[in-house]
């Protein structure tokens, strides 16, 4: 490897050619401002935050798209740079809604930690505000053009990482504004939900909907017994809200936060993971032994299912049938739990704790009212618990440990492998090599299937039958999986595909980091190996050794994909168009 040295600010540096001067900086501890940059993702130099002077450059130069050369020098703290930021700075604050006590990303936003750091005290520059939007239809993301400041780096995440890309520049100049085609509404277009534009944006200009009140309203109702349910990954990184450091496990102590605020029961969506898995499983196995439509792919993501409806929908024959384990519980909730209880299935009032801001809208498919009600009433993300508990004055980190409810609070450590990628095929695994052999799985850990790869791939040895299997994770990586599938060129038995970058902890609805945040530790990573803990601490780690399950099929159920559980569990998914609303409006221009 060519490697070069430079100065900066008098410091030497050695650093690979081809190296920015922002990466050059950051290894010696010089921190430029950013704001645009997001590593690997946008890097386009276009906010002028990074600039730097460069000895004999003309100009100064965006430190984070300018690449080194042996002897350069770099001066990142001069009269000139400083005036220059601070000038760039004041001209994005003159146009930006600065309501910073009420924003939701008040004390996290990059914009107003970089006002606080360059020292502005006051806006030199008056004048006319861009046409602003305030598009709210959506049921899970809310996108307010008046507090965004043109990084792109919502477009990018949705163009690159997900391969979505419903979000572009639209118009020129100071009428420039990041929206879906035709201006129209994240609601009208082939948006998933995913969520990851929002944790891409530096400011509040995108947000989760607040379901908060909500949820309020519902625990103050003497009529309603008010249940809740809690993610897999939830348990990994709710407590970095509290300051308990990335990826603090905070499982027993979410319990107990969660009946001080009023829940009358406190449950765990790993309970109805295990139960997917028994549902799944048994799946696969029936394809597999019975010649039914393969590669059987995962169904529990609904960024995912609405991704495959819109832009994949030959693969919807291959697409589980299995509903998601926030839908199944709810299912669950509002006949068997009720009829348990005697409490009339329209007073149970299900609450969702999720990473996810995709399962607010799969809450509201039409598709989800098995029990005869609304399965889940409403999704709050792990950030709008983290709100709420603060607005009760409940401080997590300082709550006992208490246990989940009884009897939908069981659960395994295969069910808490949900929350990372390739969770859903290990803990599949784990149950069919028993179901298929009859004999016990000494070793439960597939760690092939584990890691933060964009795809990866194994065989897997059940009894002499081998089941090739692929994991992947983002939906950029989905794309490349499918189009390897439908081309020939990757054959597969069974597929897992998670709509968010490294699984769930990664979702949509989980705390925010910072640009620099995300570039000095991968979040996704530290959060998924803190899963893989859970799992190794329970005294079970496979799904069909639950005991809450197994009796759930002996007083309900009768067996995995039986009628009652076809009736309940399973569902169907819908082609849809990519663009619907804009297509109407183009047969309207032609007709």
């Amino acid at each position: 490897m060519e490697m070069v040295t430079l100065t900066i600010d008098g410091e030497k540096v050695q650093v690979p050619k081809g190296t920015t001067i922002l990466e050059a900086a950051r290894k010696i501890g010089k921190k430029i401002p950013t704001l645009c940059f997001l590593k690997e993702i946008n890097e386009i130099g276009a906010c002028r935050m990074c600039v730097v002077e460069v000895k004999g450059a003309r100009a100064l130069q965006a430190s984070c798209v300018y690449p080194v050369s042996e002897g350069m020098e770099v001066f990142t703290n001069t009269p000139a740079v400083r005036e220059s930021r601070k000038i760039t700075l004041e001209l994005l604050l003159s146009d930006h809604n600065l309501e910073c006590p009420t924003c939701i990303r008040n004390l996290n936003c990059e914009l107003q930690k970089l006002a606080e750091e360059l020292g502005i005290k006051s806006i030199h520059f008056e004048g006319e505000k861009h046409r602003s939007i305030y598009d709210d239809f959506s049921p899970s993301i809310v996108r307010d053009t008046s507090k965004c400041v043109l990084c792109r780096r919502c477009v990018s995440t949705c163009h690159k990482v997900q391969g979505v890309g419903v979000i572009s520049p639209n118009h020129r100049g100071f009428e420039t504004m990041v929206a879906p085609v035709f201006d129209m509404s994240l609601a009208d277009v082939a948006c998933v939900n995913c969520g990851q534009c929002i944790l891409a944006c530096p400011v509040g200009a995108l947000k989760e909907k607040d379901d908060t009140d909500r949820v309020w309203k519902a625990l103050a109702d003497p009529e309603k017994h008010v249940i809740v349910q809690i993610a897999p990954a939830v348990r990994v990184s709710l407590g970095e809200e509290f300051g308990l450091g990335r990826g603090a496990i905070v499982t027993k102590k979410i319990p107990a936060a969660l009946r001080r605020m009023g829940f009358d029961r406190v449950f765990d969506t790993d309970f109805s993971a295990d139960l997917t898995i028994m549902e799944e499983g048994h799946e696969f196995i029936e394809r597999l032994q019975h010649g039914g439509k393969l590669p059987l792919i995962t169904s529990c993501s609904p960024g995912w299912i609405k991704f495959c409806e819109h832009y994949y929908p030959e693969f919807l024959e291959n697409l589980s049938t299995c509903k998601s384990p926030q839908q199944m519980f709810g299912a669950v909730a509002k006949t068997y739990y009720a009829q348990k209880v005697g409490i009339d299935p329209s007073k149970i009032f299900v609450v969702s704790i999720m990473p996810c801001t995709a399962k607010k809208y799969e809450c509201q498919r039409p598709e989800m009212r098995s029990s005869g009600y609304q399965d889940v009433d409403v999704v709050l993300t792990t950030r709008e618990l983290s709100r709420m508990l603060k607005e009760a004055g409940i401080n997590l980190a300082a709550m006992p440990d208490e246990d989940f409810d009884d009897p939908l609070g069981i659960s395994t450590g295969a069910g808490a492998i949900f929350g990372a990628t390739g969770g859903v095929m290990e803990a599949a695994l784990r149950t069919v090599y028993e179901v298929m052999t009859g004999r016990e799985l000494k070793d439960v850990e597939f760690t092939e299937v584990r890691g933060v790869e964009g795809i990866k791939e194994a065989t897997i040895d059940i009894d002499g039958v081998k089941v090739n299997v692929a994991v992947a994770h983002g939906l950029g990586n989905a794309r490349k999986l499918l189009d390897r599938i439908k081309s020939g060129e990757a054959s597969y038995h069974f597929v897992e595909i998670m709509g968010c970058p490294g699984g769930c902890v990664g979702g949509g609805g989980q705390p925010i980091l910072s640009a620099g945040e995300r570039w000095e530790l991968d979040y996704r990573e530290v959060r998924g190996s803190a899963i893989y803990e859970v799992d190794r601490s329970m005294p079970l780690r496979k799904s069909h050794e639950n005991p809450a399950v197994q009796q759930l099929y002996r007083e309900f159920l009768g067996k995995p994909l039986s009628e009652k559980s076809h009736e309940l569990l399973h569902t169907h998914y819908t082609r849809r168009s990519k663009y619907p609303e804009a297509e109407k409006k183009l047969d309207g221009v032609t007709a």
